[in-house]
């Protein structure tokens, strides 16, 4: 019988992870215990994504804010540092502050607008045109921003990012002095040594910091870039991709974890005969249309992936075909149209027949897929299986 389902994205609930748990394992025996349970088989090409969390957790990857106080005043002095373009999150970037500010007698907090990186609005593009405000040039301190804008609280969680991330500051016993700007070299006018905390343009924002007087420059991903006293680290990534754990520690961005997507893919094969494909992801990528916020606020989606995972979508547009190069047909012939044009396609880059489709990465449009799916509450569901993401018309 044909086929009437494509692709299909199930949560699978797995126990509360802890440090040393054997992570392979428990992610075998979880989706292969839900699929008893719930009546469906594995199949070939199948994906089982991990999120990034308990990856993190299993590996024992916490840090406190006393490591990156210690990290901070040994890579950027104790004496007056500039913060720029961090996100506004409670969750994502407040506890990594609490231990920047502890380093510092004074931190010059220079936040991007309108809105943080990843679509936080600190003020509406609207009122920025009412102020008559231009923020690719204007500069603004706390009291301007203020006398302007007046108090702007997140339509969600209703912080005012402004006051809070200042009170953090004070409350370390540094001083706070913020202003909005979206130029990076406008910090190296009240101080030479610069963190910068933007987690996609961080690369280019290092150059212009180094190249325009900048001294001792970093970005989050060179703080905690090795273990402090015993801590947790990531090599590569740093404090990107850190989540709040308690009041006093972060959960870093799990380590090198290539070796686990590998290993979960091997006792797939070796307990089922399935080749399955398996990812690490965290956040994806989708905007919401009321808050705005994209999320992105991990350095990549997929910080691990086997390699049937690589590459982007080599799909056709159906539509096109139906509307063009088959508009006289219907029906069986139609079909049968279709189903040739899928078999035949070949590579379609730059086809007018693949136009519309979504070019992205595929760990890119999974992993998106898949934080969806999980969410970030209560939900119970760190493992994700999708099935037939790579079947099309003909299967």
């Amino acid at each position: 019988m044909e086929r009437k389902v494509g692709t299909i994205s199930r949560g699978i609930r797995g126990p509360i992870i802890r440090e040393g748990d054997d992570m392979a394992a428990i992610v075998v025996s979880s989706v292969l215990e839900a699929a008893e349970a719930e009546g469906f088989a594995l199949r070939d090409r199948d994906v089982v994504a991990v999120t990034e969390s308990v990856v993190a957790r299993a590996q024992g990857n916490y840090a406190s804010v006393d490591a990156i106080c210690k990290d901070v005043q040994a890579k950027l002095g104790n004496e007056t540092i500039g913060v720029i373009f961090p996100i506004l999150s409670r969750n994502r970037f407040a506890i990594c502050l609490r231990g920047i500010a502890r380093a510092a007698k004074k931190i010059v907090l220079m936040l991007s607008y309108p809105s943080d990186e990843v679509g936080n609005e600190l003020v509406s593009l609207d009122k920025l045109d009412e102020a008559g405000v231009n923020p690719y040039s204007d500069v603004l301190s706390e009291q301007e921003y203020r006398k302007l804008f007046g108090e702007n609280l997140h339509p969600f969680t209703l912080v005012d990012y402004v006051k809070y991330y200042g009170d953090l500051i004070r409350e370390e016993g540094a001083e706070a002095e913020i202003i909005f700007a979206n130029n990076p070299r406008v910090i190296l006018n009240y101080t030479k040594n610069v963190l910068h905390c933007d987690i996609h343009t961080r690369a280019r924002t290092h150059r212009i910091l180094l190249s325009n007087g900048g001294e001792r420059v970093c970005g989050l991903d060179d703080i905690l870039n090795a273990p402090v006293d015993g801590s947790g680290c990531n090599e590569k990534y740093g404090l990107l991709g850190s989540n709040k754990a308690t009041e006093s520690t972060i959960k870093l961005f799990p380590r090198e974890c290539t070796d686990l997507v590998m290993e979960i893919q091997k006792q797939f094969m070796e307990k089922t005969g399935k080749h399955i494909e398996v990812m690490v992801y965290g956040d994806g990528a989708f905007k919401d249309p009321v808050g705005k916020i994209w999320e992105l606020a991990d350095p990549v989606v997929s910080p691990a992936y086997t390699s049937g995972l690589e590459g982007t979508p080599n799909e056709l547009k159906l539509k096109y075909l139906a509307d063009n190069d088959f508009a006289g047909l219907s029906g069986a012939e139609l079909k049968s149209a279709i189903e040739k044009a899928i078999k035949a396609k070949g590579d379609l880059a730059g086809s007018m027949a693949s136009q519309g489709t979504t070019p992205r990465r595929l760990t890119d449009l999974i992993g998106s897929l898949c934080d969806l799916t999980s969410g970030s509450g209560d939900k119970g569901t760190p493992i994700i299986l999708v099935q037939g993401y790579f079947d099309n018309y003909t299967n």
